[in-house]
């Protein structure tokens, strides 16, 4: 095959991140696709910064091995959560957790106590597993390949995204910074939770900070809902990933409105090129499961998702891999309605061969 090269968007979605595991592996297997960088939030964080660590020691194969060993010590730990489907979940609704009386609990009880009250000394499992398997000063100096990790900053509403020579286990951990469960992340003065509220990934970095053209998304939260939620746990958990969608769908938008002026000749002189977008999603795979199954680490539910992950990008290569650099391989309007009328009217000049988000940066 041709020798190509990727953009990795990754978004979270708590213990859907083994999809993107599977999605990865399968990925990693192409040796003449080359993956420059990648902006992950949540656990797409957690999977991008494995990934890059693995990377950065040794290959291909070392990322795939890493990725599986951190999923394995993600179950392990699990081992030990009171979250944990019952023998009725397994033989009614598998990788939901509807009848784990805790968990049908947990919603109340977080409705009136913080974790600074039921976390307050914030034991996270996370956090040992991140700094048992990972040396970040060689994440942060590495050459192999450009990461960005996104977090909300509490005080302004803001993205901040952490660069590579930012990494720490602190950016990760506030990248995936759930408030219901986790107090937040100081960084330097400045306090953070999960990115999904405002950067699910974020999507400027990467275009912003590469030369690369194809933007390769992992998107693990549903677009489209098969039924009207009604009960009270369905409508928290459709409104969550309507809210992490948010961000995501408004940037893919605002790229396919400035793609659609370069088609129509309005290019800057040159100066702005296309983006070619592609999806590995989960399509309707994952539509049985609920919220729930996002609090779900038990090691077969992890691989059935790992599985499922690696044969959707297995068939996205067989159909797509000789797109890439060519053409989008994802239907903007199809599935995120029209692009944005700021990309049709608001366009500032950038710098030679500038991308979509300088006009942003001015």
């Amino acid at each position: 095959m041709e020798k190509k090269k990727i953009l990795l968007a990754l978004q979270g979605g708590g213990a859907h991140g083994a999809f993107t595991w599977g999605v990865l592996d399968r990925l990693l297997e192409e040796e003449n696709l080359e993956i420059a960088a990648a902006s992950g939030t949540s656990a797409g964080a957690v999977n991008a910064t494995v990934l890059a660590y693995g990377l950065t020691i040794g290959n291909r194969q070392t990322a795939r091995e890493m990725l599986d060993l951190f999923w394995r010590k993600n179950a392990e730990s699990g081992m030990f959560s009171p979250f944990q489907p019952t023998w009725l979940d397994r033989m009614v609704s598998p990788g939901n957790m509807d009848f784990n009386p805790f968990y049908q609990s947990w919603g109340i009880l977080t409705s009136f106590l913080s974790p600074y009250q039921l976390n307050p000394f914030d034991f996270n499992p996370l956090k040992d597993t991140l700094n048992e398997m990972i040396d970040f000063e060689k994440v942060r100096n590495n050459q192999k390949i450009k990461l960005f990790l996104s977090a909300t900053n509490v005080r302004t509403s803001q993205v901040k995204v952490f660069d590579t020579d930012e990494i720490t286990v602190d950016s990760v951990l506030a990248s995936a910074c759930l408030p219901q469960v986790f107090k937040a992340v100081e960084i330097d003065g400045e306090h953070y939770w999960d990115g999904g509220y405002v950067g699910n990934p974020a999507l400027y970095p990467l275009l912003w900070e590469h030369d690369c053209n194809d933007l390769m998304v992992v998107q693990i939260n549903p677009t489209n809902y098969p039924k009207l939620p009604t009960t009270a746990h369905d409508i928290v958990d459709r409104a969550t990933d309507i809210g992490f969608n948010a961000s995501l769908m408004r940037e893919i938008r605002f790229i396919n409105g400035l793609n659609r002026l370069v088609d129509n000749g309005f290019d800057y002189d040159g100066e702005l090129e296309k983006v070619y977008i592609h999806f590995i999603n989960t399509g309707e795979g994952l539509n049985h499961l609920n919220g729930s199954s996002k609090l779900n680490v038990s090691w077969d539910y992890l691989t059935y998702l790992r599985d499922f992950g690696r044969k959707n990008a297995d068939s996205w290569i067989k159909e797509n891999y000789d797109k890439i650099g060519v053409e989008s391989t994802f239907d903007v309007e199809k599935f995120f309605g029209s692009d944005s009328p700021e990309a049709q009217t608001f366009i500032l000049p950038g710098r030679k061969k500038a991308r979509p988000f300088d006009c942003f940066f001015q």
